[in-house]
């Protein structure tokens, strides 16, 4: 999926706009678009971004139990 960044967007806020989560995704952006780093944090507007299907989302979680 091919979006243009906004004024003032950075690569995780348009993870986070468009895919609704940052952290396990941002990775994939950045190799994804090569050179997009030297840009600086805030990406000029208009700036093309190819982002990767981004894979299914696990919710995991350890339960604790206080008495075994």
């Amino acid at each position: 999926m091919r979006v243009y960044a906004r004024q003032r967007d950075t690569v995780d806020a348009i993870c986070y706009r468009e895919l609704g989560r940052t952290g396990d995704i941002t990775e994939s952006v950045l190799e994804a678009n090569p050179g997009i780093a030297a840009l600086g944090p805030m990406l000029p507007h208009g700036t093309p971004l190819d982002l990767p299907d981004a894979p299914a989302q696990t919710t995991e979680t350890d339960v604790i139990q206080l008495w075994d």
